[in-house]
Order: C-alpha cells, then structure tokens, then sequence
C-alpha cells in the first residue's frame, strides 16, 4: 500500500500549474543532469581521496555520490527498457518521475542538517573542545551519523512532510516528461552567506571593534592594552579568512548571486551535490575559524584545521594583507 497518493497532473486539473517551484522537464535531460552531477561528485571525491574520511562532510560526500550514481543507474534503466521488474516490483516511466521527486525531496531535507552537523565537526576540530578522536572511532561517528541523516531524512519525507508527488496522466510508453520541483533550501543557505560575508565586510571596514561587552567598570592600563591586542589579532583573523575564503570561491558567489536574481530555481535533484558541499566545507571552517579565533595558536601553528582542497588556512598571528 502506498504512503501516498500521488496526483495526477491533467490538462483540466486546476492545480496543475499552481504547484509551488514545480517546472516541466524532458526525461533524458533530467537524466543527462544526473550523469554530468555523478561526474561531478566523483572528480571532487578523488581530488580530496587523502582525507576525504576525516571529516563528516567528507563522509557524507562518498554516500552522496554513491546514492546519485545508484539513482542514475537505475532511472536509466527503467527509461530505457520502458517497463521493468525490478526486484518483483513493475516499474514504468512513471516510477522515473516518482523517484526524481521523492530523491529530490530528501536532498532538500538534507540540506540544514548537513550544514549544522559538519559546523559541529568542524567547531569540535578548531576548539579542541573534545580529546583526539582515533581514526577507527571517527570513521564509525561519522559513518553512524552518515547514515543517521539519510535515514532520518527518508522517514520524515514519507512519514511526516506534506509532500505529494505529482505525476501525469499519460501512458508510460508516451510519458516524455516529467514535473521537478525547485530547491528554495540552497537559495535559503546563499541568502544565509551572502548577509554573513555582507556584515563581516561592513563591520571590517567601519573600524568597528570585535570583542566582548565588559561592562561600565573602568580598565587598567594592562587590561586595556591586553583587551586592544585581542581585538586586533580577531579582526586580524577575520580580515585573513575572508580574504581566504573570496580568492579561491568569489566566481562561485557571483554564480549564487545570478542565482538568485534569476526567477528559475536549481530542481531538487541537482541541488545537494558535493562541489556545493566542498564550498560549504570551506565557509563553515572560515566561520568557525573567526568565531573561536585562536590567534596565538594559529600563529604558532598548534590549532587544527579541517582539510580543505580548496583554501589553505595557515593563517598569521597579523594580516599582511586587507581586503
């Protein structure tokens, strides 16, 4: 018994085109968009092959491009042979549509939680907050969390969300296209970075001091020449990660930028991809890096950095260079 029923999209249903961030596309474009992502994914997973299994992030990558190249696989199969049995199920182009829609819906669902567990990982590595893990206890941590969000975020789709697919009313041999829907998550999280790089850029270039409220009291000589040298060596950090951080990815936020001013959206099923995750690696290690600030130990080069493909971190105790 399905979970749902799905609806069925006709040219006399009122609600066919009033479905939210729904847009009609051909079956071998959504399937040609899959291979070229699957490509994606796995080049980015062999250019971070030396440490790809030292962070969550980088976990979560590997089991990303597994799941894509099983859906394309599959999806391209069935449209091919236009009807299957697939392990005593009788699949059809329709079950094509079906599984763009609701593989699409749990990388949406997936999009938040990513973000807040890898920020997690990456705070516990800079902070030191927890002992050294081993590698065999991380690698099961990770895997455990891994496979904690794909499971979660399946349940929720089918047990929870509101979600209804919508399918057309066309004979499988005839059905050439299916409806995808948009993601607003990755729009979300671009609106997210672009009010964080924003601020930080405003407060830098104000002069505005970056330190902690101590109150009315008034400081001794050595309490304020001690609270000055904090404050200068965090805007010191803040200044180079940023800098960092806009050298290697400034023609990818240019990209976010078009993005968002263009009315189309990115459909669900490209949306979570890892080159997407690698430039979310490298912003939340460069938030991270600036909200705990260990400038003596990053000068000192004690601090842990998270690997990073893309930005090196080895940051200074004073920036040599402004933005």
């Amino acid at each position: 018994m399905a979970l749902w029923e799905p609806r069925e999209e006709t040219a006399t249903d009122p609600t066919a085109n009033t479905i939210p961030y729904a847009m009609n596309m051909s079956i071998p474009s959504i399937l040609l968009g899959l291979g070229l992502k699957c490509l994606l994914n796995w080049g980015m997973v062999a250019l971070q092959r030396s440490h790809i299994w030292r962070t969550f992030i980088g976990f979560f990558s590997v089991s990303l491009a597994l799941a894509d190249t099983a859906l394309t696989l599959t999806l391209t199969a069935i449209h091919l042979q236009g009807d299957c049995f697939l392990l005593g199920l009788h699949l059809s182009r329709h079950h094509v549509c079906l599984l763009v829609q609701i593989v699409g819906e749990i990388y949406s669902v997936l999009q938040w939680p990513v973000v807040a567990v890898a920020g997690v990982d990456h705070y516990c590595t800079v902070s030191q907050r927890l002992q050294p893990v081993p590698i065999r206890n991380r690698t099961a941590i990770c895997s455990f969390l891994t496979g904690l969000l794909w499971n979660v975020a399946f349940l929720y789709v089918f047990l929870l969300s509101d979600f209804i697919p919508v399918l057309e009313d066309q004979s499988p041999y005839l059905l050439r296209q299916c409806s995808v829907f948009h993601m607003p998550q990755i729009l979300q999280v671009a609106m997210v970075l672009f009010l964080t790089v924003g601020c930080a850029l405003l407060i830098l270039h104000a002069g505005c001091p970056i330190h902690s409220y101590r109150g009315p009291q008034y400081l001794s000589l050595k309490d304020q020449t001690i609270d000055q040298s904090v404050t200068q060596s965090r805007r010191d950090i803040v200044h180079q990660a940023l800098r960092i951080f806009l050298n290697t990815w400034a023609l990818f936020l240019v990209f976010l930028a078009v993005l968002l001013l263009l009315p189309a959206g990115i459909p669900t099923y490209l949306g979570l991809n890892v080159p997407w995750l690698c430039f979310l690696n490298s912003l939340l290690i460069g938030v991270v890096l600036c909200a705990i600030c260990p400038a003596s130990q990053l000068a000192q080069g004690l601090a842990a950095l998270p690997p990073d493909s893309f930005c090196n971190w080895r940051l200074s105790s004073t920036a040599e260079h402004r933005i």
